[in-house]
């Protein structure tokens, strides 16, 4: 059985909003641009190194207006030091060329979608050619792809992409197993284990569990040596009967687990090392003024 990179510490990955579900079903879903900047900024203070961002409209419903994105993504990092990935996932109804126009946004980091994979009554579409799109897109733009897997035969795909198109920019793979989405694999710990060794040594890798299957895929993903992705879009409910109070909630769920697994939760620092992301740069001070030719003349 293949064994993913070792690390110290463990990557925590906050996925706050998604696409799927309606603001009037869940109150407590971040969807202003307030609501997902006061989100990032309270779960990066417990443990969450990562923001996913799935992003809505004025009118609550998803979006991939390019100016809506730019938004965002400008907020999150005025108030965090997260590193900031962006879905090119969208929402299933969404065009494939919007999808891959979201990385006209600059995120550090974006979602790579592997395969084709029902969702629910839905399709999820990723063709092979916009997986090549999207890679080589990341490849030339910096951007660091975080891949995708909603089933084995994706990590598959994931050889081949790298056999004919090279390594991601940063030179890492990072692969996210999403488990429990009804029509992709089921989000069990003999499943996790059905990946294993399909996952590059060199390579690290995060799982999610959608719905209930949320604290068992956890649970796999730490003792397997993983890391963690936990948030609203994947997870509504917090116990049986018990609805989720909010993201940080389920953060802080994961960065306790992660403690008691001995793998604490990575700082933004460690996260963009271990994801081979270039450390944010300040952005440039505006130039002085120059003086006028009365200011040049007075002694």
């Amino acid at each position: 059985m293949s064994a993913a990179v070792p690390t110290a510490g463990t990557l925590i990955t906050l996925a706050p909003t998604g696409a799927e579900s309606a603001k009037a079903d869940v109150p407590a879903l971040p969807v202003t641009v307030e609501e997902v900047v006061a989100t990032a900024r309270d779960c990066q203070a417990v443990g969450a190194a990562v923001v996913h961002l799935h992003v809505r409209g004025t009118d609550t419903r998803p979006t991939l207006d390019l100016a809506r994105v730019r938004e965002v993504v400008a907020a999150v990092r005025e108030s965090t030091d997260l590193v900031v990935q962006l879905s090119s996932g969208g929402a299933v109804t969404d065009p494939l060329p919007d999808r891959v126009a979201v990385l006209d946004a600059e995120p550090d980091a974006a979602s790579l979608s592997l395969g084709t994979v029902n969702f629910g009554r839905d399709v999820f579409s990723n063709p092979w050619d916009l997986i090549v799109e999207m890679h080589t897109q990341m490849q030339a733009r910096g951007i660091v792809p975080e891949y995708e897997a909603f089933d084995l035969g994706h990590l598959a795909t994931l050889r081949r992409l790298l056999d004919r198109h090279g390594l991601p920019h940063g030179g890492h793979v990072h692969v996210d197993l999403v488990m429990g989405v009804p029509g992709g694999m089921p989000g069990t710990t003999r499943a996790l284990a059905a990946c294993l060794p399909e996952i590059d040594p060199t390579w690290t890798f995060a799982a999610t569990g959608v719905g209930r299957t949320s604290l068992p895929v956890m649970l796999a993903a730490l003792s397997a040596g993983g890391h963690l992705r936990v948030g609203m879009e994947d997870t509504l409910t917090y116990a049986p009967g018990e609805p989720v109070r909010d993201n940080v909630q389920l953060v802080a769920r994961a960065a306790g687990l992660a403690r008691i697994a001995q793998r604490p939760a990575l700082s933004t620092t460690q996260a963009r090392e271990m994801l081979g992301i270039s450390p944010r740069q300040p952005a440039p001070a505006e130039p002085a003024p120059r003086p006028t030719a009365a200011q040049e003349a007075t002694p």
